[in-house]
């Protein structure tokens, strides 16, 4: 951050606060656990959906796209883990410096459109039940989804535009780095706050609230249709939930460095501390990667049914000699109806 006081004991101060070299022990382990977790569960997720012998519901595609976008953000970590541990510098080119840094943004655009579309689609099955048929196929989900890529590549172009490889002077070694002008980075943050988060978020809450007040409505628990859908809907609002909780305070310090970049704060300490709220709650997004695919599981009972007809699909039950199996001194019609019994069991 920039010196705002030229004073000897504001200088001091604004140094103890400025040294955030804590931070960036834990940041290495930290990115190299959201990787293994974040890559391996996602991957799952996608697999579930892709092996499935039924096709996706309209909400499974959408958060099978989320997936898709978390795992392409997590594939990034590791680049970035090496650079931290080596000091900061960049030794994978300038086209990997690009690529790389516009999957995370891909990813802060995307998945929060995607569960847009998610919360959309739950209001539709749950409040415009009538006229909801069109707006929920198939086919128009994944127009919807390949849009939201489209939008999202489009909405990265300010970030990734000024990120270059250059030789910072003071480790006079390569860096990858955004260089751009002071009102370019006041701009792109109020993009990612309002395009990127506010909007979205604005349509997630009404679609929520409409959603809860049908939940309420004691007349509709008697249709079976509804209980299915209302299930369903729990798993959407954990997602929207926990995605809240770790994105919402990287845009409430994005905003406030904006307010710093307009030279909002005097004192000096204030860019340090905001510096430190922008790392730390940059870490609390990355998480969000690796939890959504633990709260399928969790919470998802459908979700759970599927993994399970993967697996069975792919690992099926030796099948035992049922003949060898049965007593010589059962009766036939007993040794039928446990063979039946058993054929049961494995359906169920």
């Amino acid at each position: 951050g920039s010196m705002k006081t030229s004073t000897s004991n504001q200088s001091i101060e604004c140094d103890a606060f400025e040294d955030i070299s804590w931070l960036f022990k834990y940041q290495v382990h930290f990115m190299w656990i959201v990787f293994a977790f974040g890559f391996v569960e996602n991957l799952f997720v996608i697999m579930v959906f892709l092996l499935h012998k039924n096709r996706c519901t309209v909400a499974e595609i959408y958060l099978g796209n989320l997936a898709a976008a978390d795992l392409l953000f997590v594939l990034s970590l590791p680049f970035w883990a090496f650079t931290l541990s080596n000091s900061f510098v960049w030794i994978f080119g300038g086209f990997l410096c690009v690529v790389i840094n516009a999957f995370a943004q891909l990813n802060m655009y995307s998945s929060i459109y995607f569960l847009m579309m998610v919360s959309i689609d739950r209001y539709l099955a749950l409040v415009k039940t009538m006229s909801a048929g069109r707006m929920r196929r198939v086919g128009c989900a994944k127009f919807n989804c390949l849009l939201i890529w489209l939008f999202a590549a489009l909405m990265s172009v300010p970030k990734i535009a000024f990120r270059h490889v250059i030789v910072h002077p003071y480790i006079n070694n390569t860096m990858c780095l955004i260089d751009a002008p002071n009102q370019w980075h006041i701009a792109s943050n109020f993009l990612l706050n309002i395009v990127g988060f506010l909007i979205p978020l604005i349509v997630i809450m009404f679609c929520s609230l409409q959603i809860i007040n049908v939940l309420r409505n004691n007349s509709m628990q008697k249709f079976k249709d509804f209980n299915t859908e209302r299930k369903a809907t729990l798993l959407v609002f954990a997602v929207l939930l926990l995605f809240i909780a770790c994105w919402l305070p990287f845009h409430i310090f994005t905003f406030l460095d904006s307010l710093d970049h307009l030279e909002m704060f005097q004192k000096c300490y204030m860019t340090a501390i905001i510096e430190i709220g922008n790392q730390i709650s940059t870490y609390m997004g990355f998480s969000n990667s690796c939890f959504n695919p633990l709260l399928y599981v969790l919470v998802g009972n459908h979700f759970r049914k599927k993994a399970m007809e993967v697996y069975r699909q792919y690992f099926p039950r030796p099948q035992r000699d049922r003949n060898a199996s049965i007593p010589t001194d059962f009766s036939y019609d007993t040794a039928r109806t446990s063979i039946s019994m058993g054929t049961q069991n494995r359906i169920l």
